[in-house]
């Protein structure tokens, strides 16, 4: 069976769940012999595949090499051979030799070359469709992804809660065309690099804006530092506070009480091992990795009772009633105050996680890939 995939994911992000979702797919695909794949990257900045076996690929090392060796070309070819990835990418459309195209986003300029070959479409989230006003500069997403849900010979939603929702807005769609396969995560607890972190504190982990809810939870946990002297909050990741941000934390009282620190990946679960808990409060997540990491380190986690968190976290998650601060605060303090909970929560967490791995995510996207070759 030959698969050819769309380096779209790898050429938009750096990092984040959907690369890490589709490097830990293609390395899998890599090591099925009844499969032959195929993803014309060129160039790539993207974290995950770098890390992983799909980069010894010499074209790309070479590549690599030659922008990291000249200042006069290193601006301008990453630039370039990303945008001959994403022709080479249509070129071998054109040439219809393949069984199968995996599209890893919204791009809907393949279907014009596609003919009568299948594709299958993952669906992460409905998280435009939800929250349209966070997204008002973007024209083309929730079209092009109506486009190919209506197109896909099959849908992998990442969770039921997104297959609901995908439901919710297209009730046209044949529930039986969505196929539910969940994600994993990718935390290693070797080889741990030493971090310098405050012995006390609450975990945040990446991106803070729109969804995330990052206000609403800073607003429910300025009190619980406000009374513990020895107790921080660490924003992992998302790069610096912007100006909203840092006024919040100024006309709280707060600016040697939270601290934010970019991090490597193998750094990550040093993060999560050392923390009280791990908060997360995000308005919609339609899988939610980070719930997994957490877990993985034997880190509680705290998370609101929505969406597609009660399908990931199960009995292990402490939950909060969705933008109840009082509700949020009271959650994180029981777990602050009561050591006996925290462990309680840290084992329900270390089980539910051996549910989940990268193993069986690609082994039940392969069934689905075959069935419509």
């Amino acid at each position: 069976m030959k698969i050819l995939t769309d380096p779209q994911i790898f050429i938009d992000q750096k990092f984040g769940g959907i690369s890490r979702y589709y490097t830990e797919l293609f390395v899998a695909l890599n090591n099925d012999q009844e499969i032959e794949t195929n993803c014309p990257i060129l160039y790539t900045d993207n974290i995950h595949f770098k890390e992983s076996i799909l980069y010894h690929n010499s074209f790309q090392k070479r590549n690599a090499f030659l922008i990291k060796l000249s200042k006069l070309i290193r601006y301008f070819l990453p630039r370039k051979l990303k945008k001959r990835s994403a022709k080479k990418f249509i070129s071998l459309i054109k040439n219809q030799n393949f069984d199968l195209v995996i599209p890893t986003y919204y791009n809907i300029d393949f279907l014009a070359y596609i003919g009568e070959k299948p594709f299958v479409l993952t669906v992460y989230d409905m998280i435009h469709e939800i929250f349209p006003q966070y997204f008002t500069n973007d024209k083309t997403t929730v079209a092009h992804k109506k486009i190919l849900i209506e197109r896909a010979a099959k849908i992998i939603a990442i969770s039921e809660s997104t297959k609901a929702d995908i439901l919710k807005f297209y009730p046209h769609i044949n529930p039986t065309k969505i196929e539910i396969v969940y994600l994993s995560h990718s935390i290693s607890l070797n080889n741990l690099p030493k971090v310098s972190l405050p012995k006390n504190y609450i975990l945040f982990v990446g991106n803070r804006g729109l969804y995330k809810n990052f206000i609403f939870f800073l607003n429910a946990v300025a009190p619980i530092l406000k009374n513990q002297t020895d107790l921080y909050l660490i924003c992992a990741g998302g790069n610096n506070f912007n100006e909203e941000e840092i006024q919040l934390i100024t006309s709280l009282g707060l600016s040697n009480k939270i601290i934010q620190q970019n991090f490597e990946d193998a750094a990550l679960a040093v993060y999560y091992q050392h923390a009280k808990c791990f908060v997360f409060p995000s308005a919609y997540e339609g899988f939610g990795i980070p719930v997994l990491e957490a877990m993985a380190c034997g880190c509680p986690v705290v998370l609101a009772n929505h969406s597609s968190f009660p399908e990931v976290a199960g009995d292990a998650g402490v939950y909060f009633n969705i933008n109840d601060k009082e509700d949020l605060k009271n959650k994180i303090e029981s777990l602050l105050t009561n050591e006996k909970l925290r462990e309680d929560f840290s084992l329900k967490g270390l089980r539910q996680v051996q549910k989940f791995s990268w193993e069986k995510t690609a082994k039940e996207c392969c069934e689905i890939y075959k069935k419509v070759r």
